[in-house]
């Protein structure tokens, strides 16, 4: 063996070993520190586990029971509760929003008569978000620009009620009331709020069922009833299903007051300065006004939120 290559081989051995020592340093440092467990280190068999979920026999939506005794049901309710479990990050996200949210619809769905359990289809449909589906669907309550316009929603470029909490929810408790009346069942109507009422209707009649659990609609709403029941178990039993958090952690809507206004914003920035805010806050309590005028032709009365 010729000096280089003793050389070579020499500076291998001692930088192999330097590196074996700060990855040991490195190890018990995040120990330290609660990162990582010497027993999940020492035995991989104790390390964290994803393990299978037990299915609550009792489960019910709006006071309907879950019929958990069908093979399919059972495993779909499954999957939602294990997707939505294992998706950590957004469930979390769940429990800040409702914390900010739930204080608002809750009182809308006891004032119409609709169960407080409805509340949980405002999840699944948006997350809680103020977004737009592909089909066209907008606000948190996903709701069509036909079926808002039915229920009593102003939706035009100027201004769109989806987008306006207290006012979307009320025209969603109206069009499940009529669902429920046309179909039967709480769990249809919100069956009906995912597939239509014509076509939920038609799905039973053609099938000769009369039953959410009885009926072989597409895989969207098949799931949509065990997602709302995902939901609800969640949201529900933070800690059976391995959440925590503090109750500074969620989130919350700041004070505001309210200004009626029954004429034109020519400059919604404009205005939104006289208040001592501005048009991003004003924008962010008001999402329904979608541009930076409100144009009130007929002299309508709104009631625009202000921050404090």
């Amino acid at each position: 063996m010729n000096r280089s290559y003793r050389f070579i081989v020499l500076a291998s051995i001692i930088i192999i070993a330097i590196f074996l020592i700060n990855a040991e340093k490195s190890v018990k440092g995040d120990v330290s520190k609660g990162q990582v467990s010497i027993d999940s280190l020492k035995n991989p068999e104790t390390a964290t586990k994803t393990r299978a979920l037990k299915i609550p026999n009792n489960l019910n939506f709006a006071g309907e029971k879950v019929e958990l005794n069908k093979t399919d049901i059972r495993e779909r309710i499954d999957r939602e509760l294990l997707v939505n479990t294992y998706w950590q990050s957004n469930a979390l996200l769940w429990f800040k929003r409702t914390n900010k949210y739930f204080p608002v619809i809750e009182p809308i769905l006891k004032a119409k008569g609709v169960p407080d359990d409805f509340k949980y289809l405002s999840v699944i449909e948006s997350d809680l978000r103020n977004v737009t589906s592909p089909a066209g669907a907008k606000g948190m309550w996903q709701m069509l620009k036909g079926a808002g316009k039915e229920n009593g929603l102003e939706i035009n470029q100027n201004v769109d009620e989806r987008y306006h909490l207290e006012k979307a929810t009320a025209a969603a408790c109206d069009y499940l009331i009529k669902a429920k009346e046309r179909l039967g069942s709480w769990t249809l109507a919100a069956a009906a709020y995912h597939g239509g009422n014509y076509g939920i209707e038609k799905k039973l009649k053609e099938q000769l069922v009369d039953n959410y659990y009885d009926v072989l609609v597409g895989e969207n709403t098949e799931r949509y009833i065990p997602r709302i029941v995902a939901a609800k178990e969640i949201l529900s039993h933070p800690k059976k299903y391995g959440f925590e958090f503090d109750k500074d952690d969620l989130y919350v809507i700041k004070p505001f007051y309210v200004v009626k206004v029954d004429t034109v914003i020519t400059d919604i920035a404009v205005f939104a300065q006289k208040f001592g805010s501005n048009y991003k806050e004003l924008k962010m309590y008001n999402p329904w006004l979608r541009e930076n005028k409100l144009n009130n032709k007929t002299r309508k009365m709104y009631e625009i939120k202000i921050p404090e």
